[in-house]
């Protein structure tokens, strides 16, 4: 029995040293932020020190481009700067529990009340990726955004437009928009 306690102080206290270290919690934990964003591109910001990427949605890269009309639009530049748009109204509030593989929070946000990932899906200017189905069908009913023309979805232009290698931030060549400050380098 003793074996055991000391087994398990043993584990929770690595845990808590690994926690601390990280500045992350080695379990699933709900997180709550609120905040000025800064954002990144159509899909992704910094909140209070935190890398965030919209849960269940997913914007043109900034370099994609779309056509309309015949005509090439940059409708990566477009989805980046409705979510600035959007980010700058109020605070923004976040809930989420987990990351994905460039350690984002995966979180769902709102602005004075309103969720962003579902405005910027509605408004044509992000796919679906699993959640927002609802909004999707109304944006491509409407013709709104990325509907009103032909594109590529986001996660199969990226496959042919592959990161080249990690800048000092570790992170792939992608650059945030113009006008929109780089998240500072990971330690």
């Amino acid at each position: 029995m003793v074996r055991l306690l000391v087994l398990i102080a043993l584990v929770l206290g690595a845990l808590y040293a690994w926690q601390v270290g990280t500045g992350r919690t080695p379990w699933t934990q709900e997180m709550l932020l609120t905040g000025t964003a800064v954002p990144v591109d159509g899909d992704s910001f910094r909140l209070n020190g935190r890398d965030i990427r919209l849960k269940g949605i997913d914007a043109p890269e900034y370099r994609q481009t779309c056509q309309r009309l015949g005509k090439d639009v940059a409708c990566g530049r477009e989805a980046a700067a409705a979510l600035r748009r959007l980010l700058a109204r109020a605070p923004v509030t976040c809930t989420g529990g987990e990351e994905d593989r460039y350690n984002r929070l995966l979180a769902h946000c709102r602005v004075l009340g309103v969720d962003i990932a579902a405005t910027l899906v509605r408004e044509g200017l992000a796919v679906s990726y699993g959640d927002y189905l609802a909004e999707e069908a109304e944006a491509r009913n409407d013709n709104r955004g990325l509907w009103s023309g032909t594109f590529e979805r986001p996660r199969d232009w990226r496959a042919r437009h592959p990161r080249t290698a990690p800048d000092s931030a570790g992170q792939g060549g992608a650059q945030p928009a113009p006008g929109i400050p780089a998240p500072p380098a990971r330690p």
